[in-house]
């Protein structure tokens, strides 16, 4: 009689000790408050404005035009800058032209052309130079695409 109540009283530990593991290492639950006040991002304090047309700047080496850069630029505005940009953007491209001659003059579209180092120094440039025309609401450039066609 034992050998037949053993196999059952077996079963019914191992279901028992197995139930009780699974309780005792089943992960904590997560608890969320549903009166908890969702974190608000605060709006942007600037905006971009495209520019309308891509710039080329032509790179000379000994008399003759080596290759062509063309850079498509946005400037980053305080809120409502944007009219200002599109109202003086001949200016604008006038002076962001002019920085850019210089900096080909110079090499600065020469080899990589693409480090990061030397795009720093020309967004700066850049930077300078457009909040010169357009004042304090010039917050940044950027450079939203660059290529180099050698010729």
């Amino acid at each position: 009689m034992i050998a037949k109540i053993l196999p059952l009283i077996l079963i019914l530990v191992g279901l028992g000790a197995g139930i009780g593991a699974g309780i005792a290492l089943r992960p904590a639950e997560e608890h969320t408050e549903t009166a908890e006040t969702p974190i608000e991002e605060a709006p942007p304090a600037t905006e971009f404005a495209k520019l309308n047309n891509q710039f080329v700047i032509p790179v000379v080496e000994d008399g003759r035009v080596a290759s062509l850069v063309i850079m498509s630029l946005s400037v980053e505005v305080t809120i409502g800058g944007t009219e200002t940009v599109y109202v003086q953007e001949p200016k604008l491209r006038d002076a962001l032209l002019q920085v850019m001659f210089d900096h080909a003059n110079v090499g600065g579209f020469k080899g990589v052309f693409t480090d990061g180092a030397n795009l720093t120094l020309l967004r700066h440039a850049l930077l300078e130079v457009a909040q010169k025309v357009l004042g304090d609401i010039a917050q940044g450039i950027l450079i939203s695409d660059i290529s180099r066609q050698d010729t």
